[in-house]
């Protein structure tokens, strides 16, 4: 297992928990809005994290930690990535695994073997023709779905999210996804953010403004637990 990343300390990775995080290389997915496009294109590029060095971390500075989170890329396109678990796990922290939901069977087998302790899944679109669109592959829809109902299934805590994209994603798709979502535990709308992206073209597109997100968060209450809203929703404009 190749480690590309490793943040000793986050506040913002996990909510309300203190972490290190570790990422992962390679991704199944071509999000034109994605951040870590280095990570998904050319994951080569990148030096190993030494294990020895995030288990000397983690075991020096575990009084203050409350979990380490799991991200990339895609974590689950790895088959070792049950081994990398069991190593975390057996610092007695948390784990957190952030998600595309590609791979339902590898989240199955992960909550069964109680692995992890909180899943983020990303929802990229409505579950329509237009998720394949979006992030830029010919997907089985029906791999989506398993993992959702996989999720609110499983007995552990977890979270839906969506980074809301103009021109990729109307409102009325926010709405579509909210709905198809009725009654799960968490969702968070996530700002888009035009600094590096996949596609360079993004980089001149301006977020929606707070006042849309914030209507959409309110929508979103209606159907959903816990609703959060992440990124920076008050400078932002149409």
């Amino acid at each position: 297992m190749k480690i590309i990343g490793f943040i000793e300390t986050s506040l913002i990775d996990w909510d309300g928990h203190i972490v290190s995080s570790i990422y992962l290389p390679g991704c199944n997915f071509r999000c034109p809005y994605c951040h870590n496009k280095n990570a998904v294109l050319n994951p080569e590029s990148f030096e190993e994290v030494p294990w020895a060095y995030i288990e000397n971390y983690i075991e020096d500075n575990r009084d203050f930690l409350d979990g380490i989170v799991v991200s990339g890329g895609e974590p689950t396109i790895h088959s070792d990535l049950p081994d990398l678990l069991k190593k975390l796990k057996a610092t007695g922290l948390k784990i957190k695994l952030d998600t595309n939901g590609t791979n339902p069977d590898m989240l199955q087998m992960l909550i069964h073997e109680k692995l992890i302790d909180y899943i983020a899944m990303d929802v990229k679109s409505p579950l329509t023709k237009k998720y394949s669109d979006l992030v830029g592959i010919d997907l089985d829809l029906d791999t989506i779905k398993r993992s959702i109902d996989l999720i609110e299934s499983s007995g552990i805590d977890y979270e839906f999210r969506t980074t809301v994209v103009p021109i990729l994603l109307s409102e009325n798709d926010i709405l579509e996804i909210i709905s198809e979502l009725k009654g799960s535990k968490k969702y968070a709308l996530q700002q888009f953010r035009p600094d590096y992206t996949l596609d360079p073209a993004l980089s001149e597109l301006k977020p929606y403004s707070s006042e849309i997100i914030l209507k959409l968060a309110d929508e979103a209450q209606k159907n959903i637990q816990i609703v959060t809203i992440r990124g920076d929703v008050q400078t932002s404009s149409l």
